[in-house]
Parts: structure tokens; sequence; C-alpha cells
């Protein structure tokens, strides 16, 4: 078979069972409910806002939507979904349950579509300020009744405003703080950090606890890769996610559309997708941003057309922010059917793996198991062959030498039926 074609082959059965695929939303919605002597009932009414807001949803149906801003007051929170997230009567998305430590003066929240993700728990990891909420779901997979399916954990942070020096350290503490708390948590997950940074620049100290933390797999990076100085520089012009506006009546924040201020971060189980969740290379977007508008409204000349009219009013007029959205494919069949054919009844190991991987097996009787790492051109790179032993068994893997890449690992018994997973070596 000719040599790229093999190669090909490989790359497409990495992705051969990705049947879904997921959207996430991340959007500080501006005092939803929230009335204060500057944005009021007038210039912030909450039945616009509503309007604004299912226009928004309905155009990019996220399956998850995780927002910031909104007051703490349950009813309020009740008032958003019936009114705006679900408007029409649809009964699409659940609210994660509401619960706070901080005072829950503003509030971050997640919605979700309960037709395929469900809630398992929620979490705060810290309260300086505001509470950080760490929200597990879990994927509606076909193979869940036999107790397999994918995870994945949002991190929703809306950080401490301001451009001063004792507003970037309490921004650096609530930083500290949240990955203090999943280093506990667990960093075998597929993790999102989403929202309102206010950082102003990817040097700045709580970016960099984000995104160069010591410990690799609770590191995040940015999935569009932009870091440098984002304040007021038209070279990001094409990224900056506030402000829609130029003007204001009093409660959007003013000057145009210049900072960098909201995100979706990613994991590098996400990134290498390595646990049955993969961004989508090129899906990260600020919703509404065309790059034409620097400094100006949103709504300003040029025509802004990289979203619909309704929509570019929607967003126009319900926040000084863009909401940011990204995408993850799912893989539905995770591989427990798999292991019941073989001898196999359960397959876990660390990955991505560095030097050694740690292969954890149990089997149903004694038996020979046989593993193989192929590149992605079809090429055995190792081979490692071991007696089991009825019960748990507990390998480690010398894979030391082996260059960084993905591949293929295939794991097979005497019944000469084979597991095969992808495995990262970073």
């Amino acid at each position: 078979m000719n040599k790229l074609l093999l190669c090909a082959i490989l790359i497409a059965s990495l992705n051969l069972f990705s049947q879904d695929t997921l959207t996430f939303m991340q959007y500080n919605l501006l005092n939803y409910g929230n009335y204060t002597d500057y944005c009021t009932s007038i210039n912030n009414n909450i039945e616009e806002k509503d309007q604004y807001i299912s226009t928004i949803v309905q155009y990019l149906q996220p399956d998850v939507f995780t927002v910031n801003e909104v007051a703490g007051s349950e009813a309020i929170h009740q008032h958003l979904l019936d009114q705006a997230v679900n408007a029409g009567g649809s009964d699409k998305y659940k609210m994660a349950n509401f619960i706070h430590v901080a005072s829950p003066y503003l509030v971050n929240l997640l919605f979700y579509d309960h037709h395929k993700l469900t809630l398992h728990s929620h979490v705060i990891a810290q309260s300086l300020i505001r509470d950080v909420d760490v929200y597990k779901l879990y994927y509606n997979s076909n193979d869940l009744e036999s107790g397999d399916t994918a995870f994945v954990v949002c991190v929703v942070a809306h950080l401490k405003a301001g451009n001063n020096s004792a507003d970037a350290d309490k921004r650096n503490t609530m930083a500290q703080n949240t990955m203090t708390f999943l280093e506990n948590y667990g960093d075998d997950e597929n993790y999102l950090l989403s929202g309102d940074f206010n950082v102003y620049t990817s040097s700045e100290e709580a970016y960099q606890i984000f995104t160069q933390y010591s410990n690799s797999s609770l590191r995040f990076s940015d999935p569009i890769d932009k870091p440098g100085a984002w304040n007021n520089n038209s070279a990001f012009a094409s990224y900056h996610t506030q402000s829609t506006h130029s003007t204001s009546s009093g409660c959007p924040s003013t000057g145009g559309m210049d900072d960098r201020f909201d995100f979706i971060l990613m994991s590098n189980n996400l990134k290498f997708g390595v646990k049955h969740l993969t961004y989508v290379p090129g899906s990260y977007h600020a919703v509404g941003q065309d790059g034409l508008h620097f400094n100006k409204d949103i709504t300003a000349s040029p025509t802004n057309t990289s979203v619909p009219p309704d929509v570019l009013t929607a967003l126009y007029g319900n926040s000084d922010h863009l909401p940011v959205t990204l995408k993850l494919t799912v893989d539905k069949t995770l591989g427990v059917t798999d292991w019941i054919a073989t001898d196999f009844q359960n397959i876990r190991f660390n990955n991505p793996v560095s030097s050694k991987i740690r292969l954890t097996i149990t089997t149903t009787k004694p038996t020979k198991l046989y593993v193989e790492l192929l590149n992605l051109c079809g090429k055995v790179v190792f081979k490692h062959t071991e007696n089991l032993i009825s019960g748990q068994n507990q390998l480690d893997l010398n894979v030391e030498g082996i260059p960084a890449g993905m591949y293929l690992m295939k794991m097979s018994g005497e019944n000469k039926k084979t597991v095969t997973r992808k495995l990262v070596i970073n």
C-alpha cells in the first residue's frame, strides 16, 4: 500500500469514532438583573436583555453556556433560564444548581443541553472577591449504561477588574487559589477554563499562572495561541472582546473594541484528545468580531457582516462584552464493548506520557499481553509482551527515547482480539 495512503488511513482512524460536536460558549452578561445607579431599568432593562440573549443563543446553539455578571437572586436565575435561554417554552437547557461562598452580588452560572449532557457536580474553587465555580458534566453516551462516558470540567471565573497593581495582585491570588484547588481536584480531567479574566496582557501574572503552571496536566493553553499586549493594540483587533460600545448610555463600558478580557482556555487533554474529547482546530471565535472595529462600536462603519444583523444588534444591546465560543468533538464509542470482547475487563493508563506508560489491566484469567506502539505512518516503534495473572496487573512500560507525538497503542491477548487507543508522548 502507498505509504502516504497508509498514513492518511491511520490518521483518520484516530477520529473514527467521533460522532458528535459540542459547542461551548462563554459570555459576560453585564449586570443581568442587577440594577445600580448607572445600570438601570432604562439602560439595562431585563426584558430587553432577555430578547437579546434569546437571539444570541438561538443563533449559536451552544451545548454549554457559561456566564458572568448575573445578579445573585435565584429568582433572577430562573427568569434568565425561562425567559432568555429557554425562550419560547423550550426545555432544551437546564441550569446548574446555584451555590456560593463569596457574596452573591454578581455570580457565574452554567446552562447545558440536558439531551446531550448531565451535570455531575458543582463546587467552589476559591472565593476571594468572587467565587470561581467548577462544574463537572458528562456526556450522555450510548455506552453510559456500561459505566463509560466522556467528562468535561468547566471552570468559570470572573477575575478582579481594574488596571492598577492592587487589582492585578488580587487577580493573581484568585488565579493561584484556583490552580491550587484543581491540583487537589485531580489532574487527569478534560478542563475548560472560561470567563472574564480582566487581564490586559499575556505577561500578567494571573494569566501566566494559568498558562505556565508547573503541572503540565493542569496547564491551560489558548486555542488561538495569541499571546501579547492586547490592550489598545490594533495588532489584536480580530481578538478583542470588549467594549462593544465607543460611547455609552451609562451602563456599558466605552472606548470601543480594544481589550481581550474574555477567554476559553483548554487543558492538554483537550488539546491532544486523549480522553474522548478533542478541540476542533479553528473553532474558537469572538462572536461578532470582524477585526474591522478597533476602538469603535461593533455597529459602526464599515458594516459588520460577521453575524446576521439581528444578532449584531443583540450583541450590541445586551453587553459591552462579546461571547467567545469553541467546539469539541466527542467520541461516543468509548471502548467498553471492545474490552468485553477481549480477555481484559478494564484498561487504564496515563496519557500523555513522557518516559513511562503506567498500564493497569484487569483480566478474567491468566493470559499474555501483547503491546505495540505505531506511529501515524503505521511503523511499529515499540513492542512488549507480558504474562498477566488473573485480576489486576500493573505494568511500567519504558518509552524513553521515542520521539514526541501521537501514536496508536495496540493491546491484544491470546484470543488475538485487539484494543486500540490513542497515546500522546510529550
